[in-house]
């Protein structure tokens, strides 16, 4: 009873199977290799997507934030600038997160590198004083262009002053805080030094190292927007950040005294 059901049922859906079959012959080679076109493009347009996505998330939070390595040596002799000056302050301090401590005559030292962060903690710090901070003292090797950018920001609206003294250092992002004083006070031994700002990958993959260096260069062009804006409305001229775009972020172009004059990022000299 069974075997015949099966082929009454089989002899029932024959003519459907032969009439699928005969559409498709039907179908020209042409219509079908667009409609697998078609779709091979829908599927590449939903893995980039979801790449887009990924890379627009993780992607900003990853550049131009890493600390750079400590101390970078100085440029070479044809590519100008001067000697790193004596450092008084132990490196092992500069390579700790940013420390902000008050001490007399309003004087806020800011000694350390500018970890993510440092802006809020800085911000932090000035509405708990009040009135009473007048002077920025700087010893830092940077950092994170973000915070500092938000640093000198509340700088320059709060018309503080800005120091770096004799043995110390204010390299890579930090002369971007300097450079926001209303008055920006240097000794002739402070050790002023600029470069690249760079990207780094927070993840040891490959993959994401790729994504972040894609949209690496967008993001150099914009911090460099918003750093040569920055520099206008402090009263520097952004011709200094000329000497940050042609060193390389391994290493430090040191300003002389002549160019902290010249662009002004000096107004006045210390007399220790």
């Amino acid at each position: 009873m069974k075997s015949e059901a099966n082929a009454r049922a089989r002899s029932d859906e024959g003519p459907f199977y032969r009439h699928v079959i005969a559409g498709l012959a039907r179908i020209e080679d042409g219509a079908i290799l667009r409609f697998a076109f078609f779709a091979l493009l829908a599927g590449t347009l939903g893995v980039l997507y979801v790449d887009y996505r990924e890379l627009s998330a993780a992607a900003p939070a990853d550049l131009t934030f890493t600390p750079q390595p400590i101390l970078p040596p100085a440029t070479s002799d044809d590519g100008g600038g001067r000697p790193r000056p004596v450092l008084t302050t132990p490196p092992e301090l500069l390579d700790e997160p940013l420390s902000i401590s008050l001490g007399a005559n309003g004087v806020l030292a800011l000694t350390g590198t500018i970890d993510p962060g440092s802006a809020q903690r800085f911000a932090e710090e000035i509405a708990a004083r009040g009135e009473y901070v007048s002077t920025v003292l700087l010893d830092s090797p940077g950092g994170s262009v973000n915070d500092a950018l938000e640093m000198g920001r509340l700088i320059l609206e709060r018309g503080l002053a800005t120091e770096v003294q004799d043995g110390g250092l204010c390299a890579s992002s930090c002369p971007l805080v300097f450079a926001s004083g209303s008055v920006r006070v240097a000794g002739q031994e402070a050790a002023i030094g600029v470069h690249q700002i760079y990207a780094a990958a927070l993840s040891d993959s490959p993959v994401d190292a790729l994504r972040v260096a894609g949209v690496a260069m967008a993001d150099a062009q914009q911090v460099t927007a918003r750093i040569t804006r920055h520099l206008s409305e402090a009263g520097v001229d952004p011709a200094l950040w000329l000497h940050a775009l042609e060193t390389p972020p391994d290493r430090l172009y040191y300003l002389t005294a002549e160019e902290l004059e010249r662009y002004a990022l000096v107004t006045e000299w210390s007399d220790s």
